[in-house]
């Protein structure tokens, strides 16, 4: 981890523009210090999720959405439709070397089905060693616990 986040880009091959999420959510503006956020520590099987905001600069732990295929979707509709964040963000995860790997692919693409399926603004982290720091921590839920250092770091690297 440590590294800075970059924003989810439209097409593989396009190069990240720091500072601007995939899209622009159409609800209304929100004051920045009143901004809120679900991050997910995507995996094929289970997806960490917590939700944060600006103003406590916290995350939350949330159940671990445990589905895959559309039955995911469904349970992350819910969240979304319950939390009403303003922004997203997930976790990429990298070789320690900073190489892409099979899962990074895989987590920049639920990034790109995220903002196309609700059209809020996701911002991507780099998440290497979050699930090791969650184990380390004792966590009883790795992927929710991955997603908060995740947020938290997000919340880090952006405030």
């Amino acid at each position: 981890m440590g590294v800075t986040p970059h924003v989810a880009v439209p097409a593989a091959d396009a190069a990240p523009s720091a500072g601007a999420p995939l899209a622009t959510a159409v609800k209304p503006a929100v004051p920045a210090h009143f901004q809120s956020f679900l991050a997910f520590d995507f995996g094929v099987k289970r997806t960490g999720v917590a939700y944060g905001s600006r103003m406590l600069r916290e995350a939350q732990p949330q159940a671990t959405v445990n589905a895959e295929g559309d039955a995911r979707w469904a349970l992350i509709t819910k969240r979304i439709a319950e939390w009403q964040p303003d922004a997203l963000v997930v976790g990429v995860p990298y070789h320690p070397d900073g190489a892409a790997h099979e899962n990074t692919a895989k987590a920049k693409k639920f990034a790109r089905q995220l903002n196309g399926r609700f059209n809020l603004p996701v911002f991507e982290v780099d998440e290497r060693y979050s699930t090791t720091e969650a184990h380390s921590q004792g966590a009883k839920d790795a992927d929710a616990a991955s997603a908060c250092i995740i947020l938290n770091q997000f919340f880090r690297e952006n405030l």
